[in-house]
């Protein structure tokens, strides 16, 4: 009866309804992140090698591989935001193994079968994500910092290319999801996160498309990650490898538009995926 009659009352009043709903979402959504935060307090190791691999990859190619065919100025400042933008795709196999190991125990299918948003288990992993990253952008930047990188534009730009790198995080994630849920093991899992690395390299992370050949030059600028990374590094007000394409001179345009269609993309796919589940 009680179920019946709050119904009822969201029918006759759908503002109040909606609000409702939106309140129930956003409620779910918070409990569902903390137990992701949990997670995090008793496998402390794994957080701090997400935490201390990018650095080591920064520090690898910084010092010891070194570069900088085809860009002006310090490698090391041209380094840094490419850097940045190479560890919004790393740490995803995390993310896709957490989502395959709870469909393969049954949690989520509990979750399900409880009174909670259907989407809540999902957005909770997606916001405890994004928070692990804010934490890994701040431990990279401040590294960065220690090494001498500096930013040259005013802090308006600095969060500008910090939004710019959540916001790629933002897709990376959502596509990690989509797939991790079409695998359904963590043993396929393993396969389809080599196709990181790949996608990770092929950009302007850490060398110019003007030193490589023309073909894969062209394909490197349009990577997304590319576009990030040179709109970053305009933000930052570091140098840049030297380009004339009209990927390279609308970079910032593209760093917007790539991940808005990546997440239009591959949101509505896990969304519809994770409801299928059951069926």
């Amino acid at each position: 009866m009680t179920a019946t009659h709050s119904v009822t009352t969201v029918e006759a009043n759908p503002a109040d309804g909606a609000g409702s709903k939106l309140g129930w979402a956003a409620a779910d959504s918070w409990t569902m992140t903390r137990r992701e935060l949990a997670h995090w307090a008793r496998q402390p190791v794994q957080v701090v090698v997400g935490l201390v691999f990018p650095v080591m990859m920064l520090l690898m190619f910084g010092y010891l591989i070194g570069g900088g065919k085809g860009i002006e100025g310090d490698f090391k400042s041209y380094l840094l935001p490419g850097m940045l933008t190479m560890t919004m795709a790393f740490g995803l196999e995390a993310t896709m193994l957490s989502v395959t190991q709870d469909l393969g125990k049954g949690v989520i299918d509990r979750f399900r079968s409880m009174p909670m948003n259907s989407g809540a288990v999902l957005v909770g992993r997606s916001i405890a994500d994004m928070l692990q990253s804010v934490v890994g952008l701040t431990v990279m930047i401040g590294v960065g910092y220690a090494i001498g990188w500096r930013w040259s534009n005013g802090f308006a730009s600095f969060m500008g290319a910090v939004g710019l790198l959540l916001l790629l995080r933002f897709a990376m994630l959502w596509i990690g999801i989509h797939l991790a849920m079409v695998a359904g093991k963590p043993e396929l899992v393993q396969a389809v996160q080599i196709l990181v690395w790949p996608v990770a390299f092929l950009s302007n992370a850490i060398a110019s498309p003007e030193s490589m050949p023309s073909w894969l030059g062209a394909v490197v600028e349009w990577n997304p990650m590319s576009a990030t990374a040179t709109a970053v590094r305009d933000l930052f007000g570091n140098p840049g490898a030297v380009g004339h394409s009209w990927a390279a001179t609308h970079a910032e345009f593209l760093a917007l538009a790539w991940p808005v269609a990546l997440v239009a993309v591959f949101f509505p796919l896990a969304v519809k995926r994770f409801r299928d589940l059951s069926r």
